[in-house]
């Protein structure tokens, strides 16, 4: 299903507020004013908004807010006639909309809103911190008490304060501190906790207001930049709710729960994991050419034909590669080789693709461990993505200098705090380091924790590792698909027999598995 977006402000029909009820896409709407939410029909509308924006009017001194021209004509906050008109910027830095205030403290709008943040614009995408206020006066008089420091605000107050946010964490990522400085009412608080929720964790501080003020606007307005000062520079790390007794956990305890989020779609896989969860780290590992990578390919089409979304980053292959791949085990039919016809092709894109929620990253040109990290980041809490695959370790660590040891230990560590920290299911691809004995494991070497490739932080960090073991000389293309470790329920062993079908792009699971001597006990 396709997120809803705002498309215009209008009059509400409850409070009699002549532009603060947003309509959104899916026919839904939002009073700003009288908080008021109706659901709309499902279907999607568009509007066709007004482009062609202008500046009107000049900087004046705001005499009442203590506002300077200067800060006025900094921020582009101009007046026409008895409007005050607070502008905003796409990524580019060209003008893209207003939010204008009238004398009678109404909002109307101009243009488009709804990409960036109030003053964005004016600042760096990095920093040591930024602060971030429910509105543009606010911002602006926090300027005046610190003047230099970046300053933004909410384009939508509030109400509206998660989804604005979400937008931006790319452009928030770079900043070292980022404090929330918003109103201390009920809805300031809401957006408080909804908004550090969604930023990364450990940047995230909380300015409070003494009283008797209830935002920087107002102790501006009582001449007490002081207050304003006071309140950024002892700004608390955000520590949410949530410490409780346990003796508050009969029904939390006694209310069935299912065992996993997901399952996969072998039964031998989900009879000995006991399926996906949310918040676990998996890695998958095999020898050279073992079809690591088919296998994660197939885990990721399920989870996308049931609807999940799902981020996929594959760093040795282009996007193309990665997409004609998923294609090509859905409809079952190689189309990542060899020649297709377009409508073969378009036809395949409408039946898989095209109602997918799958994003990809196209990492031309940027393969730097902190960007991938960065990446997975804005996956997990910018569009809400819950499964996240990677493939592979060892081209996260190729640009990383160092002991291979230590490297693969700092990464592990990364990658498992980002899992922590998001609650996302990863799952990693890793490869294995060469057999102590003559039998190679592109000959069906059985596979053991301690061959996963230079260092223990893989299977210590990881909650369930998987293995594939095939004789890539034998005939039979049958795999061996092995539980190495499960940390939910300490099953280990083998799990499954597959047979890959060159046809289909699918590991098929044999029914009656074959005893080989070689390798089982």
């Amino acid at each position: 299903m396709t997120e809803s977006e705002f498309i215009q402000h209008q009059p509400c029909p409850d409070c009699g507020s002549s532009d603060a009820l947003a309509v959104y896409t899916d026919g839904h709407t939002f009073c700003f004013s009288c908080q008021t939410r109706k659901a709309g029909d499902g279907k999607q509308h568009t509007h066709h908004m007004q482009t062609n924006v202008n500046f009107k009017g000049s900087a004046q001194r705001l005499q009442k807010r203590r506002i300077s021209e200067k800060t006025c004509e900094k921020f582009k906050i101009y007046r026409d006639e008895t409007h005050l008109r607070f502008p905003y910027f796409d990524s580019s830095g060209r003008i893209a909309g207003f939010k204008i205030k009238t004398k009678s403290k109404d909002f109307k709008y101009e243009g488009k809103t709804t990409d960036t943040l109030f003053g964005q614009h004016l600042f760096p995408n990095s920093g040591k911190r930024i602060v971030i206020t429910e509105g543009e006066l606010d911002a602006v008089s926090c300027y005046e008490a610190m003047e230099n420091w970046p300053m933004v605000s909410l384009p939508h107050g509030a109400a509206s304060a998660k989804k604005d946010i979400q937008k931006q964490i790319p452009f928030l990522q770079g900043y070292k501190e980022i404090i929330l400085f918003f109103d201390k009412d009920e809805a300031g608080k809401r957006a408080t906790e909804q908004v550090a929720a969604v930023l990364p964790q450990g940047t995230v501080k909380i300015a409070h207001l003494a009283d008797p003020y209830k935002d920087a606007s107002d102790a501006l307005q009582a001449n007490d930049a002081d207050a304003i000062r006071r309140a950024i520079w002892d700004a608390k790390d955000y520590q949410p709710d949530g410490i409780v007794s346990a003796k508050t956990l009969l029904e939390t305890v006694t209310t069935p729960s299912p065992p996993c989020d997901h399952k996969y779609d072998l039964a031998g896989l989900q009879q000995k994991t006991h399926g996906i969860r949310y918040g676990e780290l998996t890695t998958i590992t095999a020898g050279t050419g073992q079809g690591k990578s088919t296998f994660c390919r197939q885990l990721a089409t399920n989870l996308l034909e049931d609807g999940v979304k799902v981020g996929y980053i594959a760093l040795e292959e282009s996007n193309r590669r990665t997409a004609l791949g998923l294609m090509s085990v859905a409809v079952g039919k190689a189309l990542h080789l060899g020649e297709h016809e377009y409508t073969t092709l378009k036809e395949a894109y409408d039946t898989t693709i095209d109602g997918w929620n799958l994003y990809l990253y196209d990492h031309f040109g940027s393969l730097s461990a902190d960007t991938i990290y960065s990446r997975i980041e804005y996956m997990a809490l910018g569009l809400d993505i819950k499964v996240i695959f990677l493939d592979h370790l060892s081209i996260l660590l190729s640009g990383l200098d160092g002991d291979e040891r230590r490297m693969i230990d700092q990464t592990m560590t990364n990658l498992r705090s980002l899992v922590e920290r998001t609650g996302i299911t990863l799952f990693l691809v890793s490869h294995l380091r060469r057999t102590q004995t003559d039998k190679d494991h592109t000959d069906g070497a059985r596979v053991s924790l301690g061959q996963l490739r230079g260092s223990q932080a893989i299977s210590q960090l990881s909650d369930t590792v998987l293995a594939l073991e095939r004789d890539q000389q034998s005939d039979d293309d049958i795999s061996t698909l092995r539980v190495l470790k499960n940390r939910y329920s300490g099953e280990t062993g083998e799990a499954a027999q597959l047979k890959y079908d060159k046809t289909t792009c699918r590991f098929n699971e044999i029914k009656d598995p074959i005893f080989n001597t070689s390798t089982d006990f």
